[in-house]
């Protein structure tokens, strides 16, 4: 007969042989995946709504959209601030989560009541694009703050295998709900994910109380506020050299994204013109993605992080993607572009996002929520926008795809490029 607890022992000790996981590292990493899950099946679910919505108001529009989103980021960023500086540390989670809920409980109302509302519609897209920059950055923010830079490069993959799943189930729970509930509907169930990831959230914290780093104290200090100005994100990025340049690796990160994303928008609207079926193309091509990433993050990307750095995660990806611009300039179809924001996405998700948030494990904890925050929202939203006028202009002047594919190809190469340097960076630094 089995003992008590031989079960989930023995299931423990599987894992951590299958993932090369240390002891009494499965439970957390399973706890910090259900994090994930929960946060990415709620956004990826309403993902292809905003989408959708972003066409309703005119593809034309996209740069005023992108615009309006980083004024919001810009706007929301001194109130997380605020947040940030006057919580316990273990808490600013909830109290961000909780605010998002009531968010996404008032759009539902309203979309409900005013399904074609152009106006609601365009707010809506740029609330969601604000929103998943501040959640998925808080989320990790909570990861880097519990697992010193040995652990995450054990863990983080695995962990963001639950965004991926997520990513997968998010879509398909919109393609086959949006029919019946509406997309009210669905950002009503989107609050509930959001509650649910709050709980799993509590649970890695406890979990931590329970194991503590060997400066802590149980909770120690994320029970402590961080304090200082709502201001500080800024001002800790400007002030560290090693911050500033993942800024610059964020920045071409997003500019290399929204050149994609705008030619996708265009293709998509003259391919696609019935909203409903640009709503399941986006799902689609999510799914695709998050299938993608989650058997990469399981069985490749913890193995390169451990045995071959995480430089080769912050370069192999922007280094295929020049490669598809220059495809992308010699045939640009649907079915090309498909292909490259495919790898793009999941080649992001699977390494890059995984590498980028090791890069954070060495900084203060002031870094990693205010400065962290700052970096991928206000710089991201920043790099949005300007590179979505400069797309709308190379656009304007060259009259050829091709103009922008090489452009974006250049872009991606400065990317490789400053990976590598924060690589090196990051194994200067005191963990």
């Amino acid at each position: 007969m089995t003992a008590p607890g031989t079960a989930p022992r023995t299931l423990s000790r599987w894992a951590a042989r299958l993932f090369g996981l240390g002891e009494d590292e499965a439970m957390p990493v399973l706890s910090g995946a259900l994090l994930f899950f929960l946060l990415f099946t709620g956004y990826f679910m309403l993902r292809p709504v905003r989408e959708t919505m972003g066409i309703a108001g005119g593809v034309r529009n996209l740069q005023w959209l992108f615009t309006a989103t980083f004024f919001a980021t810009l706007a929301a960023m001194p109130l997380f601030g605020w947040v940030a500086a006057r919580v316990p540390r273990r808490r600013i989670l909830v109290w961000v989560y909780g605010f998002f809920v009531v968010n996404l409980l008032g759009f539902a109302t309203a979309i409900h009541f005013q399904p074609d509302n152009t106006w609601l519609a365009r707010g809506f897209y740029v609330w969601l694009s604000v929103f998943n920059m501040i959640a998925i950055s808080l989320a990790w923010s909570v990861l880097v703050d519990l697992f010193p830079s040995a652990q995450a490069r054990r863990t983080f993959a695995l962990m963001a295998a639950g965004a991926s799943l997520g990513g997968l189930t998010g879509p398909l729970l919109g393609v086959a709900l949006v029919g019946t509930v509406g997309h009210g509907g669905l950002l009503a169930l989107a609050a509930g994910f959001l509650i649910a990831a709050i709980v799993a959230c509590e649970g890695l914290q406890r979990w931590r109380d329970r194991h503590p780093l060997p400066l802590e104290d149980g909770a120690g200090d994320r029970q402590r506020r961080l304090g200082g100005s709502p201001f500080a994100g800024a001002s800790t990025v400007l002030r560290s050299p090693y911050l500033l340049g993942i800024a610059v690796f964020v920045l071409l990160l997003a500019s290399v994204s929204t050149f994609l994303y705008f030619e996708q928008a265009k293709l998509v609207e003259a391919r696609f013109p019935d909203p409903v079926d640009q709503t399941r193309v986006f799902g689609t091509i999510d799914a695709i993605v998050q299938t993608l990433a989650i058997l990469s993050q399981l069985f490749v990307t913890g193995r390169i992080a451990r045995r071959l750095g995480i430089g080769v995660l912050l370069v192999a990806v922007p280094l295929v993607v020049a490669t598809g611009f220059l495809w992308l300039a010699f045939a640009p179809t649907f079915a090309v572009l498909a292909v490259v924001m495919i790898v793009r996405r999941a080649g992001e998700y699977a390494f890059v996002r995984p590498g980028r948030e090791m890069l954070y494990t060495v900084v203060s904890p002031e870094a990693k929520y205010k400065g962290k925050n700052f970096i991928d929202t206000v710089v991201y939203r920043g790099a949005d926008a300007v590179s979505g006028w400069v797309k709308t202009l190379v656009d304007m002047i060259a009259q050829h795809p091709a103009v922008a594919a090489v452009a974006g190809a250049a872009i991606a190469l400065l990317w490789a490029a400053t990976g590598g340097g924060l690589a090196r960076a990051q194994r200067r630094q005191p963990d």
